[in-house]
């Protein structure tokens, strides 16, 4: 609503009040009385902002920011389906120290929110380090075209705009794919070209990992079934398996 507009209904409300208070005095010619109740409500009207604008208004605002939020993971998890989980382990074999990184977010069933907290941690503060092989980037990018249509309906979602982290992580893939789909044959590349393209795939895995850890959070907290699943199927683990042992 404009400003104009609220303008216009505050007026129109405080002269119906006087209006009102005019036809009392005209009936009853009781100013004593009149003068009784709006020393009254005027007293009453903090503590009535109070439980209206702060506390209800707040609540109400909480449980809509939760609502948003499961949308948002619902989202957020449709990614990871489709597509983010192939990403995650098509960019680790380009990694060079895939080991390390096996090590560090070898998430399983049994695995506390605390651990993967850790792993959130270090994966927020760790520079990772693709190298530029062709055959890698090759799968990648069949990965990638494979699912530019499903990004593309992604970001038109609204609720991503609400999500700056992951709407960061979203560009970085459309990047990494609009600079892998541009070349016709990556082995005709010369190594600096393979280098910036290493480059971009860093910064898409940078993303993504941290994005994927948060999302597991969410899943152990909220859908333990769904969690097990995850972890059970963590791209991320040499020795994952759907099956319960």
């Amino acid at each position: 609503m404009k400003t104009k507009d609220l303008a216009r209904i505050a007026l129109l409300l405080v002269l119906l009040s006087v209006v009102l208070y005019l036809v009392h005095y005209a009936i009853f010619r009781d100013t004593r009385f009149i003068l009784l109740y709006l020393l009254y409500d005027l007293a009453f009207l903090p503590l009535e902002v109070l439980l209206v604008t702060v506390i209800i208004n707040g609540l109400l605002s909480a449980r809509e920011q939760q609502e948003r939020q499961h949308k948002m993971n619902m989202v957020i998890g449709a990614f990871f389906s489709a597509v983010g989980q192939r990403l995650l382990k098509h960019l680790a074999d380009l990694a060079s120290d895939q080991a390390e990184i096996s090590a560090r977010v070898a998430i399983d069933p049994t695995w506390s929110e605390g651990q993967i907290r850790q792993a959130i941690a270090w994966s927020k503060n760790r520079e990772f380090t693709m190298q530029p092989d062709v055959r890698g980037l090759r799968r990648l990018r069949d990965v990638l075209s494979q699912s530019r249509e499903f990004m593309v309906r992604l970001l038109e979602n609204p609720m991503l705009l609400e999500h700056e982290a992951f709407s960061d992580l979203l560009w970085a893939v459309f990047h990494l794919e609009e600079e892998l789909s541009a070349r016709s044959e990556l082995s005709a590349s010369p190594a600096s070209d393979l280098a910036h393209l290493a480059s971009d795939a860093e910064r898409a895995y940078t993303h993504l990992l941290t994005q994927w850890l948060e999302y597991m959070i969410h899943l152990r907290a909220s859908y333990p079934f769904l969690f097990s699943f995850a972890a059970r199927t963590n791209p991320l683990r040499s020795d994952a398996r759907p099956e319960v042992v």
